[in-house]
């Protein structure tokens, strides 16, 4: 079972793309499976055949137990499928055996290969899933497909029944499981850290001057609209190069500092619960390739197409509130990271503006930029230089010519 993000303990197995016996190539999808953050297809790590299956469809595994046993081309891959199985056995691990065979269960029914979420609304809404028309790969039934057939109907989607109490007409909505396990790791953040917050005000005349000269083009030819958020992400990765103690992680009594920049971007997944893929190596991208590769993991992660190791390596987090027009967010620190960044609302102002002449006054857009840090790792003063260059970035770089690298 793979590493699904740096704080997901287990993930489900929702389906099997390949049975024993059957030839697999390396990097070819081989099963499905979801975490109470992401649903992803897992590719096979190597060419052979499928020797065993040890977890079946519907069981729920822990990271780095055994699921199932290629078998590779010159190592038995000519064996039948029960002499694999039993070599197999033989072969692996006490507990990992042991806990394959207590999660085994019966695999779903032909025609019915519903994940668990889309099992539990199904069973919720007291639906027929042959009713369900499916869109996901092979048919199946996504959890878009019967959220819009629950809309069809006329009936209110909700991710998590509502029960309505006897008295007051008050209604009660279980947190869902995204939620639950959201809360979990933020109240362990919350106990652990001392939070500080600091905010800075931005002038993004110049970033508004790229978006304008580009804007119109970019979107045209690239499909989607060019933000403030790859902006203000190189701006930060630039500025991590510089304040490494930001770049960091606390274990125990030592300051781990990181020798790559990894920028997580916390992603809304339609309100509900969100997860937060990372951008490998920011530096060393240019303003484009983060444009494209932050929307691209923005689209995946709500299309529920992360793989596994793009919600992992983590150093520092951008939080993305701008795009609702907030003024000021103080996010809770993303552990075991050192600090988080908000992106706020950007609206326009007035300014002044200082120059050989005198001040002026201009209508620029202004917008926060809100960190959020542990005061075990690094002080005020630190956090506030920061601050300052990533503001100084946004403000004095030319952001049309970076635009064209």
């Amino acid at each position: 079972m793979p590493q699904l993000g740096e704080t997901v303990a287990e993930g489900t197995v929702t389906r099997w793309y390949k049975k024993v016996g059957d030839a697999v190539k390396a990097d070819e999808t081989l099963f499905d499976v979801e975490t109470d953050k992401v649903s992803t297809e897992i590719p096979a790590p190597a060419s052979g055949v499928i020797a065993e299956i040890l977890v079946q469809e519907g069981a729920t595994a822990k990271v780095g137990v055994r699921l199932a046993v290629i078998r590779e081309s010159g190592a038995g891959a000519a064996a039948t499928p029960a002499v694999a199985q039993t070599a197999s056995f033989a072969t692996a691990t006490p507990i990992a055996a042991a806990a394959a065979r207590a999660q085994r269960v019966a695999p779903a029914a032909a025609g019915e290969r519903l994940s668990p979420v889309v099992r539990r609304l199904i069973a919720e809404h007291q639906l027929n899933p042959a009713d369900i028309p499916g869109t996901g790969r092979d048919g199946r039934i996504t959890r878009e497909d019967v959220v819009g057939f629950i809309a069809q109907r006329g009936a209110p989607a909700v991710p998590q029944p509502a029960r309505t109490e006897a008295s007051g007409g008050q209604t009660r909505r279980p947190l869902n499981t995204v939620r639950k396990r959201t809360a979990e790791h933020l109240v362990k953040s919350w106990h652990t850290a001392p939070h500080v917050l600091q905010a800075v005000e931005v002038d993004f005349h110049r970033v508004e001057q790229a978006r304008q000269a580009a804007g119109g083009a970019w979107k045209a030819r690239e499909g989607f609209t060019l933000t403030y958020l790859p902006f203000i992400a190189q701006a930060v990765s630039v500025a991590l190069a510089k304040f490494p103690l930001l770049n960091a992680s606390l274990d125990g009594d030592d300051l781990v500092l990181h020798p790559r920049i990894n920028i997580g971007i916390a992603v809304d997944l339609n309100f509900d619960g969100l997860v937060v893929p990372v951008v490998k190596d920011a530096p060393g991208k240019s303003l484009p390739q983060l444009a494209r590769e932050i929307n691209d993991l923005a689209q995946r992660a709500r299309n529920q197409r992360l793989q596994p190791d793009e919600m992992t390596e983590g150093t520092y987090t951008l939080s993305n509130s701008g795009v609702f027009g907030t003024l000021i967010t103080a996010p809770i620190i993303n552990q075991p990271q050192i600090a988080i960044l908000s992106t706020d609302g950007v609206h326009k102002k007035p300014v002044v503006i200082e120059g050989p002449q005198g001040d002026t006054i201009a209508i620029r857009p202004v917008g926060v930029l809100a960190q959020t840090f542990d005061h075990r790792a690094v002080d005020g003063a630190y956090s506030a230089a920061f601050l300052r260059e990533v503001k100084t970035l946004l403000e004095s770089r030319d952001w049309v010519q970076a635009l064209n690298a």
